[in-house]
This record gives structure tokens, sequence and C-alpha cells, in this order.
């Protein structure tokens, strides 16, 4: 976990109220964007509900939460952006429910030869995305589902060297 990461992390243990998330919410932070999820208290209901009244019931729940803590949430988001330069985005799981109210969707560039944009222009062909650029996402998401653990490998890698960069010299001098 990367030191931005934990001066984040505590900056919300001290400033979200406790009474909003059952233990500590997700924390995602890149470059552009913190992603804050908690998880709250799913609804009360009797055994053997269908999926989808359970849904509908999470769904409500979450509703709830988001007008109930909608200028708190404003506010610790402006302080948390003012603080950290960063977007603020909010999200909550309930029960097997996860909505995200918010989220940043940043450019980025890319060049692509003719085989990558071929592939890309099949996929808005065929109407699984809209355009090139929904295309490329829609391929990223694909990437990460298929290679979790990779990934998972991947970060945890770049921590440890995240790490050992900060135990050596100081090349500030």
């Amino acid at each position: 976990m990367s030191t931005e990461h934990e001066k984040v992390r505590g900056w919300l243990t001290g400033r979200l109220p406790k009474e909003w998330f059952e233990g500590e919410p997700e924390l995602s932070v890149d470059r552009d964007e913190i992603l804050i999820v908690g998880r709250i208290l799913a609804p009360e209901q009797a055994d053997g509900v269908s999926d989808a009244e359970r849904s509908a019931a999470e769904d409500g729940r979450i509703k709830q939460f988001r007008e109930d803590t909608r200028e708190r949430r404003i506010e610790i988001a402006r302080e948390l952006e003012h603080a950290t330069r960063r977007k603020v985005a909010w999200g909550v799981r309930c029960g097997d429910t996860k909505t995200v109210f918010t989220s940043l969707s940043a450019p980025v560039m890319t060049r692509l030869r003719q085989p990558e944009r071929q592939v890309l222009d099949t996929l808005v062909d065929a109407g699984v995305a809209r355009s090139r650029s929904d295309a490329l996402g829609w391929c990223v998401k694909l990437v990460a589902q298929h290679s979790e653990t990779w990934l998972a490998d991947l970060r945890d890698a770049m921590t440890k060297v995240e790490t050992v960069r900060q135990a050596g010299p100081d090349t500030q001098s």
C-alpha cells in the first residue's frame, strides 16, 4: 500500500461518520481519482425471499443512504479533493449489490496500429460498443477480469519496489 493510499485511508478514518459504514470502506486511489466504497447494513428480510425482492430492497437501502448522506459526502469530497488534488467518487455495497454513485471518466491517449483498430471497429460494428472509446474500455475491463490474479501480483510487486525506494538514500541533497 502506497504512502498516499495510507494517508487517504487515515484521513477518511478520522473524517467519515462512524455510523455510515460497517467496517472500513474499500479505497481505490489512482493518479486521477479516489473511490470510496463502504458497506451498509442490508435490509432485514424474511427467509426465502426471491432474488428480485432481495435486490430491490438493497437498491432501496442504497438510494436511501445516497439521499440521506448527500450533503455530508459532498462536503467531505470537497475537502479531500482540495487536500489531494484528485476527484472523489462514492459507492456503496449492500448485501450483494454494489453501486458507484459518481465516477470520473478520464480521457486516455493511445496510438493503435491497424490490427488493434480493427478489433475496436469489430466491437463497434457488432454493437458491443458505441464507439472506439467504448470498445477500448470494454477491452480493458475484459483483460482486468481475466487477469485479476496477475494484476494483483504486479501491484504487490510495485508496492514492494516503492518501499525499497523509500528506504534508500535521500537523493534530494
